[in-house]
């Protein structure tokens, strides 16, 4: 019979968030399959267990993903954990689930602490409906075609952050969303110097203009406003427009008219543009 594959969600920064279960699930395995095995001993030295581990990560996950199957087909019992969170969640885990599925090998959820989760509680926008979007690519072609398949996405979207990249996807965001779509960077959770800052996208792109910044972020920013495409929308188009024909400026015209309808002014500014540009 083979054994079972536990995915073990660990602390995402403070050791006391660890639950009893899966404290127990780390004791009673046979071996523990972790993405950096130095961070995980810290953890299971904090909870005094003695386990044998064995290293799972990106870029050797498919060598290492094929001894742990064939281990759990003998019929060893493994923990997965990540550094930090939910194992399979934006990390190679999915991969060696698929591969257990596949084997026909049983795996187990032990639940604990989410980055994504914790950040869109903390964050104050909308939590009825939200995607989850992970780390943007590091290619600046593949990130912006990220980004243009999201601006009219409605739901919040929740980004994962090193801070190295912070500042150019902070600017990113503002190129695609507009500068006055709502944005709250959750910083180090759980952690002693946690922070959570609610603002615009353009503040926290000057912030961090100005700023280094320093820890793990995770970016909740809100979604595209719902009459932004619809016909608030429309109609605040049309009131700008007559505005600005009775003598207000562009700025104005767009500011009054966003007002009015409860629109999106940096959206309705670059419809208004679009419109004048169209009857040129």
């Amino acid at each position: 019979m083979s054994g079972k594959l536990y995915l073990v969600g660990t602390p995402i920064g403070n050791l006391g968030d660890i639950s009893r279960r899966c404290a127990e699930t780390l004791a009673a395995v046979d071996f523990i399959a972790a993405e950096d095995t130095r961070v995980s001993r810290k953890l299971l030295n904090h909870l005094d267990i003695r386990k044998n581990t064995v290293s799972y990560f990106a870029h050797n996950s498919r060598e290492s993903g094929k001894k742990i199957v064939e281990r759990l087909l003998a019929g060893e019992s493994c923990a997965l954990v990540t550094d930090a969170g939910m194992p399979a969640i934006s990390d190679p885990g999915e991969d060696l689930v698929r591969l257990c599925a596949e084997a026909g090998v049983e795996t187990v959820a032990v639940p604990g602490p989410s980055a994504v989760v914790t950040a869109l509680a903390l964050s104050g926008l909308s939590t009825e409906r939200f995607t989850f979007e992970g780390f943007l690519s590091v290619s600046r072609k593949e990130r912006q075609a990220h980004l243009l398949s999201l601006r009219e996405e409605k739901r919040t979207m929740v980004f994962y952050e090193a801070p190295h990249k912070l500042a150019q996807t902070l600017a990113d965001l503002c190129e695609t969303f507009g500068e006055e779509r709502r944005i709250s960077l959750c910083r180090e959770m759980t952690k002693l110097h946690e922070e959570v800052i609610r603002c615009t996208l353009g503040e926290a792109k000057a912030r961090y203009a100005a700023e280094e910044p320093r820890g793990e972020f995770v970016l909740v920013v809100a979604g595209a406003p719902q009459a932004e495409t619809g016909k608030d929308g429309e109609g605040a188009l049309r009131r700008a427009l007559e505005l600005a024909e009775s003598g207000l400026s562009a700025r104005d015209a767009v500011r009054q008219a966003a007002e009015e309808f409860a629109v999106s002014r940096s959206a309705l500014y670059r419809a208004f543009q679009q419109a004048r540009q169209d009857t040129e």
